[in-house]
């Protein structure tokens, strides 16, 4: 089995079909420690197999009560540092999979282990507030400090909750909402209303719909499952909502390369959503993308695109809502996806979950419900996650993680181009991607990375995707490049 260990100076030698690489791994002294997690590991150490014994035994304990089916491997998080997890057989491996996404700062960030000694974050943590009834003294303080401080531009409300799905569901209430009082002109609940709504049944329960796009994720409750396309085992045997779905574009990659094609699929996706949104039988009252379609095989679309998909949707009054879970909070260079876009005008509403450790969505003022109860529910948020939150955005902003996001994205991205045995690279920052032949050859390969010290994971029918946190920088990135050369020759 292979190793990556890092000692002294190292080269490995990639071959493409014009090019040949000399990537050299870093010396000690030149690259080591990391300035953000000085005693994290210096390289990936295998001793078992992934998953080895212990993570093996420890599944099938679990699965006496849950389905262990979709675990990769147990993990310590005690022992887990920085960019780096560790398993129960001892494993460290290095992690450019971070929790689905979900990890921004690094395992066991000092940052986020300092709030133990916080007052209010114990008091939170042992006063679960019900925020809707009786929020805590200092929650519009944390709002202001943590949510509305990186809120996008324009948007001035936040409705916190528990997850992307929660997240996204709730944004759809919100635009039905919004579109029911307009249609109604405003004005108050006949009683026909309140009555049929009662048994789901019109007027009161209205047949509306959200727009989304193929290959899209939005999440797995009911309406957030509708908008959905990635996979169908998400979806079987779900009963679903009539709601309609528009072609994604399909671009050829390097976007450098081919401009013309893709302006025209870009076009054919847009001219397929106005004709939905006009010869539609129920009024469209929003419309959800997201910026990168992440577990649909990470689909991108030109910042043009969105901003005429943003220009459909105000000529035909439909909500435009991005769903940011997976994009938000840094990982394509900014802070939120979308502002690499250049909109004229903010989205109406922008999801947030995943690296944030709080859910939630961004809305303009105008979309606040006229009535109390009408987005609510016991927790609505936690005050926990704020706290974390806040410290993240820290975290992000006293070390400059955006510009190491924006560096060694760019470098990954370049490295990747020149392995032959990779298709359509791709990316953002550090939201990187890029496909393998086959299905078997990508599941093939995610296993045997994970065998040689890389954690990794999969999207859309063969794409590779690559989620590492804010603090990955490229001594990290030569061991997985070298890695990944290593395992491919190996193929």
């Amino acid at each position: 089995m292979l190793r990556a260990v890092i000692s002294g100076q190292r080269h490995c030698l990639l071959k493409s079909s014009n090019v040949v690489i000399h990537r050299t791994l870093a010396t000690t002294s030149d690259k080591y420690p990391s300035p953000y997690f000085p005693d994290e590991p210096r390289q990936p150490q295998v001793h078992s197999a992934v998953p080895g014994p212990k993570s093996l035994s420890a599944m099938k304990h679990l699965d006496q009560y849950q389905d262990t089916r979709s675990v990769f491997f147990v993990a310590d998080f005690e022992k887990s540092k920085g960019n780096y997890i560790v398993d129960v057989d001892g494993n460290t491996l290095l992690d450019v999979f971070a929790q689905i996404a979900s990890i921004p700062v690094g395992y066991n960030n000092p940052a986020l282990h300092s709030l133990m000694k916080n007052p209010a974050f114990q008091t939170a943590l042992a006063n679960r507030a019900a925020l809707g009834v009786n929020p805590n003294k200092d929650w519009a303080h944390q709002i202001e400090e943590t949510f509305m401080k990186v809120a996008p531009k324009g948007l001035d409300q936040v409705f916190t909750v528990m997850c992307g799905s929660c997240a996204n569901e709730n944004a759809f209430k919100t635009a039905f909402m919004y579109k029911a009082a307009k249609l109604r002109g405003d004005s108050s609940f006949t009683m026909e209303e309140l009555n049929s709504c009662m048994n789901n049944q019109a007027p009161g329960s209205p047949d509306m719909a959200i727009l989304s796009f193929s290959q899209a994720f939005h999440g797995r409750l009911f309406g957030s499952l509708t908008a959905t396309a990635s996979k169908a085992i998400h979806k079987i045997d779900i009963p679903a909502f009539d709601w309609p779905k528009a072609a994604f574009p399909k671009l050829k990659y390097p976007l450098s390369k081919n401009e013309s094609y893709n302006r025209q699929v870009e076009q054919e996706s847009l001219a397929t959503v106005e004709a939905i949104i006009q010869q539609s039988k129920k009024p469209i009252a929003g419309l959800i993308v997201e910026p990168i379609q992440s577990e649909g095989g990470d689909n991108h679309a030109s910042p043009d695109f969105f901003r005429k998909l943003q220009a459909i949707c105000k000529a035909h009054d439909v909500l435009f809502i991005v769903d940011e879970v997976q994009t938000g909070v840094g990982g394509t260079g900014t802070f939120w996806a979308h502002e690499s876009w250049d909109l004229p005008d903010s989205p109406d509403m922008v999801t947030f979950s995943k690296k944030f450790q709080a859910a939630g969505f961004f809305l303009n003022g105008r979309l606040r419900p006229a009535q109390p109860y009408r987005l609510y529910n016991t927790w609505m948020g936690d005050p926990v996650r704020a706290f974390q939150a806040a410290a993240i955005i820290n975290e992000i902003e006293s070390k400059n993680l955006l510009s190491n996001v924006k560096n060694v994205g760019a470098y990954v991205q370049d490295q990747l181009s020149h392995l032959k045995e990779l298709e359509n690279v791709r990316g953002q920052g550090l939201f990187i991607a890029f496909d393998m032949p086959t299905t078997a050859a990508r599941d093939k390969f995610l296993v045997n990375m994970r065998q040689n010290g890389v954690n990794i994971g999969g999207c859309g029918d063969r794409t590779v995707r690559l989620r590492p946190m804010l603090t990955f920088q490229q001594q990290h990135a030569d061991i997985m490049l070298n890695t990944m050369d290593a395992v491919l020759q190996q193929n």
